[in-house]
């Protein structure tokens, strides 16, 4: 791509040269246990969760989390502190159908499922009755995949990030038929595209593009990354070291704003919610602008009238985090 359709590129996917000055935060839901995944179901306005640590999905109603998924698998995420996890990343396909990305299994042995979701005051269903159920096996000379943490869904498939093998960095891809999972296989190789490990943050621009925000390592600070891939080829069109350390989700909002969430592993108090934006002086460089401090964030969305749903992990007693978790919701922001 030549510079100045490169320079076209970056200036349709950071929108603006501006940044939120004032965000509000208020709590929907406590008691949560790390907390994982937050989707936001269309038609209704219901808030998802993935109740990570306790092994289910759940939906917030009036602030209470009420059973939706349970019996998922357990495993442990992270390395110092570890975090007991089961669900990680959901997301819709329409009104009644939820992808929910395993992150209970071995790797090679994680699901990716999808349910049909039952309707308020009906009984929660288990994780054994998803509709479909893929995992990502090992082959030849390929690792097993596991930790499916964040979801992007498109018209015609479902976009997942991976941390089993390391070397490559996988962004899988699930095609779609409607509302039915028909194949899922291994797709970005991240790793090999911008040299920085662990992808987890991912959506849609709303040209369509593919945004992954690289997660880097964990003890070095301000190492992740936000690329920008086509996603009927894969073919990447722009990569941003944006500053941050740690970047566990991206979400647009429906102003076309986006902004990112940094976990910040090395130093947790430095983490929050970014806005990123052009450089005022070069188009080409993209800078975060802390909104607001957040504690652990892990997942995003936004929601139709764009209020912003975050989970946060929290912090307990010392490494106690089974009931520190919080679903936030954050208004003013462009």
């Amino acid at each position: 791509m030549n510079k100045i359709k490169w320079m076209g590129v970056v200036l349709a996917l950071l929108v603006s040269s501006t940044c939120v000055t004032a965000a509000e935060v208020e709590v929907v839901s406590e008691g949560l246990y790390n907390p994982c995944g937050v989707a936001v179901q269309p038609e209704t306005g219901h808030v998802f969760v993935a109740d990570s640590g306790n092994l289910k999905v759940v939906r917030i109603v009036d602030g209470k989390p009420q059973d939706v998924i349970v019996d998922f698998g357990t495993d442990v995420y992270g390395k110092g502190p570890k975090y007991q996890v089961g669900p990680l990343g959901i997301a819709f396909l329409d009104t009644n159908t939820l992808v929910v990305g395993g992150g209970g299994s071995p790797d090679g042995e994680e699901k990716l499922y999808a349910f049909t979701v039952p309707a308020v005051g009906e009984p929660a269903i288990k994780a054994s009755e998803a509709n479909s159920a893929m995992n990502l096996a090992p082959g030849d000379e390929i690792k097993g995949e596991g930790n499916f943490y964040a979801l992007a869904v498109t018209s015609d498939a479902v976009y997942v990030t991976c941390n089993g093998d390391d070397t490559k960095g996988w962004v899988s891809k699930a095609t779609r038929d409607g509302n039915k999972l028909a194949s899922f296989e291994r797709y970005l190789a991240t790793k090999e595209a911008v040299e920085v490990d662990a992808p987890v943050g991912i959506t849609v621009s709303p040209d369509g593009h593919l945004v992954v925000g690289q997660m880097g390592e964990i003890t070095v600070p301000e190492d992740g990354l936000v690329t920008f891939y086509r996603p009927n080829d894969g073919k990447m069109l722009a990569n941003f070291p944006i500053g941050l350390s740690d970047i566990t989700g991206l979400a647009y909002s429906p102003g076309g704003q986006l902004y990112a969430i940094d976990f910040c592993w090395n130093d947790t108090t430095k983490g929050g919610l970014f806005q990123l934006i052009r450089d005022e002086n070069d188009a080409a460089v993209a800078k975060p602008q802390k909104v607001s401090e957040l504690d652990k964030p892990t997942a995003m969305a936004f929601d139709a009238e764009g209020n912003l749903y975050v989970t946060v992990v929290g912090s307990g007693e010392g490494e106690d985090t089974s009931a520190a978790g919080k679903l936030l919701k954050i208004t003013g922001l462009k």
